[in-house]
């Protein structure tokens, strides 16, 4: 929550209050990576109440954090390559002519705000439209195989995972790195393919099973197949703080593959095959129905309200402390006397001051 709420917070504090509209589950992984690599160079505040956690103040990641930077860049960055998805589609409110333009000056806005805030950190968002670009003409193309449609995925995590190592000053780190961002852009891009299987065939919509005439059964060994190279590579990184990766990237996304497979098969027919293509015609008609698939890291957003800024400052030495309320973040001892439930106390759970 402390990398959400970052995240949120970043793109506020760099964008202004829309650009909050982009913040994403996948996103923060690369501010997680960062700080599991140099936990010094991923500082951290307290942010004042908001309404998605109860109004109550929260230790969040700082904007002034370069991996915090990063990943709002990538954020923008795929999101507005997802408004123009829905636009040139014309999905849901994106038909009415009005609604449509106010979408292309917002995906204008946060494509220019992702690459100036890139290039702060010395991340090139290049890679990142050049695999977009290149997603839609390889959907559009016959004859491609399902890991010809996951690679722009695969090459546009990877590189945003790869930074995090020179960000970090960790470059020992970058080769594990690339790899477990491909490995994850792949995951990811299946995943969202299996889970909305049932919903494209029936809406006509394209998706990378019916196009490349792939069954669910062969999607989930090639699952398989990259999430054990997830996990090597994971285990293969130099980390000074491993836990939340580990947790993230080889828990969690496990978890969710074992979910989504579950629930394809669950769907099968009779026979015992999964939704499949419906031969060549089926195939035809998909590649040519609407909407293209985006990449990934930008399809979950988290709708973030524009809060009044409360935040408050870090302590610092010299200074008066302001007052203190149960439930705020201790910074000088690194404990949170939350609710007073296992102290009995604001004060009691260690020698902290307040």
């Amino acid at each position: 929550m402390a990398h959400l709420c970052g995240l949120c917070l970043t793109l506020r504090d760099l964008h202004g209050q829309n650009a909050r509209f982009v913040t994403n589950y996948d996103g923060l992984l690369v501010s997680v990576l960062m700080e599991a690599q140099n936990p010094a160079l991923a500082p951290h505040r307290t942010a004042g109440p908001c309404a998605l956690r109860g109004f109550r103040r929260s230790d969040v990641l700082d904007a002034a954090g370069a991996g915090a930077r990063l990943a709002a860049s990538v954020s923008l960055v795929l999101a507005a390559a997802k408004v123009r998805d829905h636009v040139a589609d014309g999905d849901g409110a994106c038909r009415s002519k009005l609604v449509a333009a106010g979408a292309r000056v917002a995906a204008w806005r946060w494509q220019s705000a992702g690459e100036r805030t890139g290039a702060e950190v010395g991340f090139d968002t290049a890679v990142l439209t050049d695999a977009i670009g290149r997603q839609a003409v390889i959907e559009q193309a016959a004859g491609t195989s399902l890991l010809d449609v996951t690679e722009p995925s695969e090459t546009a995590v990877s590189a945003a995972f790869a930074h995090t190592a020179a960000l970090a000053g960790r470059p020992d780190n970058a080769d594990a790195l690339a790899v477990a961002g491909r490995n994850f852009g792949r995951i990811a891009h299946l995943l969202d393919a299996v889970e909305d299987l049932a919903a494209d065939r029936s809406a006509g919509s394209y998706n990378p099973l019916f196009a490349t005439g792939t069954s669910p059964e062969a999607a989930h060994e090639l699952c398989a197949e990259a999430l054990a190279g997830l996990r090597g590579s994971v285990a293969a990184l130099d980390l000074a703080e491993p836990v939340l990766t580990e947790s993230l990237l080889v828990r969690e996304v496990g978890v969710a593959a074992d979910r989504v497979f579950a629930d394809a098969m669950a769907r099968a027919d009779p026979s015992g095959k999964a939704d499949l293509p419906g031969g060549p015609d089926a195939m035809a008609d998909q590649q040519s129905g609407p909407g293209l698939r985006s990449l990934t890291l930008a399809r979950l957003p988290c709708l973030a309200v524009a809060c009044c800024r409360r935040d408050r400052p870090r302590y610092q030495p010299g200074q008066g402390r302001p007052p203190r309320r149960c439930g705020d973040w201790c910074e000088d001892c690194g404990c949170c006397c939350d609710a007073c439930e296992a102290c009995g106390d604001c004060g009691g759970c260690c020698d902290c001051p307040w």
